[in-house]
């Protein structure tokens, strides 16, 4: 009888998180068309708010609907009282469930994985501080970044 919920399970499952990735894609496309300052000047007005409330909410529901479910306890640091915050060990899947949870931040992010498709989007839409692998000052540039927004009195989303 389990091995018969899987077969069941499974494919919805699988068809539920393709839609859902499908209208994250979306969501981010929209927000971005034509966005002034492409990458370099923080989101503003509607297409911040799209971008926050839209993505977080559809990374909250493809993770339960992948299984997990997440308690909260405490209260995620809004931008004035942490710019800046660190998960850890950042190396994971899971690391989703954070930025699904703390609103959408900014993340820092090698710059290969803006050129993945679908995901790639998605991704650009969060501004991410992004850091080349190729280039020998890119870790420099990275902690100037992070400070220039950490430092732009609520400009910039956090950066996680």
């Amino acid at each position: 009888q389990i091995a018969l919920q899987g077969i069941i399970l499974l494919p919805l499952r699988l068809i539920s998180i393709t839609f859902l990735l499908l209208l994250a894609w979306l969501s981010a496309s929209i927000a971005t068309f034509c966005q002034p300052g492409r990458g370099f000047l923080p989101l503003e007005g509607w297409r911040r708010r799209m971008v926050q409330t839209t993505l977080s909410g559809l990374t909250r529901t493809a993770y339960f609907v992948m299984g997990f479910q997440v308690k909260v306890k405490g209260k995620v640091a809004s931008l004035p009282e942490a710019p800046i915050f660190v998960a850890a060990p950042h190396s994971s899947f899971f690391d989703g469930i954070v930025c699904a949870l703390t609103g959408m931040p900014s993340i820092v992010s090698r710059a290969e994985n803006l050129s993945t498709p679908v995901f790639g989007t998605i991704l650009r839409s969060l501004q991410p501080v992004v850091v080349s692998r190729q280039d020998h000052d890119s870790r420099k540039n990275t902690v100037a970044e992070i400070t220039r927004r950490a430092l732009s009195r609520g400009q910039w989303p956090q950066v996680i």
